[in-house]
């Protein structure tokens, strides 16, 4: 760590705080929501805005510290945190600024989705933004962002107008189709890799109330209900998401879910969900027509912070039967009441309309998105929790697709890289060694760099 000096130098360069362990916020502010990550920062820097951000950059280059970046904390991997080195904190920046005439926001990256949703909300208006109020919409724009919305208006990244960035030199630049075009390309996709996104300027689009909610079915009846869900999201139109999830209710016990968010004609929407509501004999059936900022936090109670979680993720083109009944047999055996398994996210309409090369996030071609994502409360119970999610993935295996959704995956690695960014790779590789030769953004699914010490010396 650098001397005292220069700590204390830092520290008053800096418009925001400077925690160092022992500090009374330090132990509160290194916590991350996933509890499997316990990581102690040598300091981490509270950033009040950009010219902080950039001032870390410098301060962490000339000094050779590792580097993490936490907006909202949601990486499931934990890469918002790391041991040792310098953690850059922009949870306290949270501007927003709404214009309505030109149906754009522009947001600092410390905000979450559900501050976000309500100021848009303001002005009746939306764009794609995940499905946790709680979760940070940086991490989530920059790995993809799927979304209630996507169908209709895209993934996050789709609606991303403009970024500001901090590069790893320590500049602070813009990237939009007309500036650094090259940059905003990469970034959108990228997850961290290129830079330290400070603000994005969204897209936004009129959303008024939807017809949200879903249906819970016995865990015994996953076969039938999947089977379900694999024919009716062929009908579903660009208004409907929809899900499918083992989890567990509080009155119900282990239940496998349907869910679903229709934006558009409520009247019309009422007539599009109706198969699914009619589907067999469902335990409960929670539809109805409810403001989108709600609909934004109805899966809150499932993701409360503090719980330990290991996740797994791959796309799949087709629901088999065979992959189906992999997952019916395996419902039942979940270790732990938090788990979702089988999950699966439907991925249709605009947001899989944009060619793989358009954005750095490449995969626009499959139907669905499988994951077993558990939870579990106590860290004696890690160990079998993590090896029945990886035992399921592997039973799965024959039936996924190489690619996997960044935002998803709780491993590391080049295979695990080279699976989320797919065909779009060595392009990045191209980026990397353009704005960051040595690598200094590597806690991420790290895209490395291939130029020499001495060529990115020189550069």
């Amino acid at each position: 760590m650098p001397q005292n000096a220069a700590i204390e130098q830092f520290r008053h360069a800096l418009r925001g705080q400077l925690l160092s362990p022992g500090d009374a916020q330090y132990d509160a502010v290194r916590k991350v929501p996933n509890a499997m990550i316990d990581r102690r920062p040598g300091m981490i820097a509270r950033c009040a805005g950009a010219a902080d951000v950039v001032t870390c950059v410098r301060f962490a280059r000339e000094h050779d510290l590792l580097v993490a970046v936490r907006g909202g904390g949601h990486s499931v991997a934990g890469k918002s945190v790391c041991d040792g080195g310098l953690m850059i904190d922009l949870s306290t920046m949270k501007g927003i600024r709404v214009d309505p005439v030109r149906k754009t926001a522009r947001a600092e990256t410390g905000l979450k989705l559900g501050e976000f949703d309500r100021e848009t909300q303001a002005f009746g208006l939306a764009t794609t933004l995940g499905t946790v109020s709680a979760t940070g919409i940086s991490g989530l724009t920059l790995g993809a962002g799927f979304g209630h919305l996507m169908a209709k208006f895209g993934l996050a990244l789709d609606n991303v107008i403009s970024v500001d960035l901090v590069t790893a030199d320590g500049r602070l630049l813009s990237a939009s189709p007309a500036e650094n075009e090259d940059l905003f390309w990469g970034v959108r996709g990228s997850s961290g890799n290129l830079g330290i996104v400070t603000s994005i300027e969204y897209r936004l689009h009129e959303v008024g109330p939807v017809l949200g909610g879903g249906v819970f079915y016995p865990i015994s009846q996953t076969r039938e209900v999947l089977r379900f869900f694999r024919e009716y999201a062929e009908t579903c139109p660009d208004e409907l998401v929809i899900q499918a999830g083992g989890l567990t209710l509080p009155e119900a016990g282990r239940v496998i879910a349907l869910a679903a968010c229709y934006c558009g004609d409520l009247s019309e929407g009422e007539r599009v969900l109706k198969p699914m509501r009619q589907f067999g004999k469902p335990l409960a059936d929670i539809f109805a027509p409810i403001p989108y900022v709600q609909m934004q936090s109805l899966f809150d109670p499932f993701f409360p912070p503090g719980r330990l979680t290991y996740a797994k993720s791959n796309f799949v083109q087709t629901l088999s039967d065979e992959a189906i009944d992999v997952m019916a047999e395996l419902a039942p055996s979940c270790p732990s009441p938090h788990t979702f398994a089988p999950a699966m996210e439907h991925w249709h309409g605009a947001a899989t309309r944009v060619k793989p090369s358009e954005t750095a996030f490449p995969h626009r071609n499959y139907k669905f998105n499988f994951m077993v994502w558990s939870n579990w409360e106590q860290a004696s119970e890690s160990e079998k929790n993590i090896q029945w999610t990886r035992e399921y993935m592997q039973a799965m295996r024959p039936f996924l697709s190489a690619g996997s959704y960044v935002n998803y995956v709780s491993d590391e690695g080049e295979a695990v890289a080279r699976a989320a960014y797919g065909p779009n790779y060595d392009r990045l590789v191209g980026l990397k060694n353009k704005y960051d030769p040595t690598n200094f953004f590597r806690m991420n699914h790290n895209i490395r760099p291939t130029v020499s010490a001495a060529t990115a010396g020189a550069a």
